[in-house]
């Protein structure tokens, strides 16, 4: 198990196979039992499958683009009541999710709209109120590759332990 969450990495090449309905469940019950701050469960997921409102979201920004490509995508909408626990909340369960979709055997990629007004587009797409957050979506599918597409990719890999650990007391 631990190899197996180890090994999750950020997705952004899928081939266009449908995401079969009992795994876009088991990961919905995934996201559903993921711990939040005070138990408060401040989310609601939004299943897009429609290539035409995927493709909408990925004009938001030249950076997630690659998410039109993705047969599925959980957006992840919260409350907008508490949001520094509802920030620690997002990524917790959009963690939950990639590691979810690794061991069911797909890969999955975060794609953040943007500022303010991409959000706000966003959340009109996706017809979620204005008052809610929405920041994120998740997108999952069959990997192509682990290999970041885009013309500015950042180097993969990880520094050292000793370089990002120290013990009792920061060292550096």
């Amino acid at each position: 198990m631990i190899e197996r969450i180890r090994t999750v990495r950020q997705v952004r090449q899928y081939t266009d196979e449908k995401i079969p309905d009992d795994v876009v469940k088991q990961l919905l019950r995934v996201a559903q039992w993921t711990g939040s701050a005070r138990n408060a469960q401040p989310w609601h997921f939004v299943v897009v499958t429609d290539k035409d409102q995927l493709r909408k979201i990925s004009r938001l920004r030249a950076l997630i683009n690659w998410l039109a490509a993705a047969p599925l995508g959980i957006a992840i909408v919260l409350d907008g009541e508490n949001p520094m626990f509802e920030s620690y909340d997002e990524g917790r369960v959009t963690e939950r999710i990639l590691i979810a979709a690794h061991a069911l055997g797909f890969g999955g990629g975060v794609a953040w709209f943007g500022d303010d007004t991409h959000q706000a587009e966003a959340k009109r797409i996706l017809g979620i109120p204005a008052e809610r957050t929405a920041r994120s979506i998740v997108m999952i599918g069959r990997p192509v590759s682990a290999k970041d597409p885009r013309p500015n990719a950042f180097r993969g890999g990880r520094r050292a332990l000793s370089e990002i650990v120290s013990y009792e007391r920061y060292s550096k």
